[in-house]
């Protein structure tokens, strides 16, 4: 008997089932083809990084961001990832801070100078 597939992956099926996965994939920022592989086991990829988008998207989860305060867990990702961006006064704090921030997945922004 397998044990049973986790409540993150359940709902990612669901939605793919509902809307299908090209669908499914633009609502949590991967490819359909990340979203096939992932229901199937197969995918080679950062599975916790897809857990955390899916938590986010499709399942309400948020962190409290130090800058935004509370955020849909997805676009706390979409923020770790951001370039630097010198002109803007916010990104220039989420670059700062998401460098510490007990959420980052260990993504390193990219461009500019810390």
């Amino acid at each position: 008997m397998s044990a049973p597939e986790p409540s993150w992956i359940a709902q990612l099926r669901q939605t793919a089932m509902q809307v299908g996965q090209p669908k499914t994939a633009e609502l949590i920022g991967y490819s359909t083809a990340v979203v096939c592989s992932v229901l199937k086991g197969t995918y080679k990829g950062d599975w916790t990084r897809v857990e955390e988008r899916v938590k986010g998207a499709l399942m309400g989860a948020e962190v409290e961001c130090p800058v935004l305060g509370a955020l849909a867990r997805d676009r706390c990702l979409d923020n770790q990832r951001a370039p630097f961006a010198a002109t803007n006064p916010t990104r220039v704090q989420l670059w700062h801070s998401c460098k510490r921030c007990s959420h980052n997945l260990g993504t390193k922004p990219t461009g500019g100078k810390a």
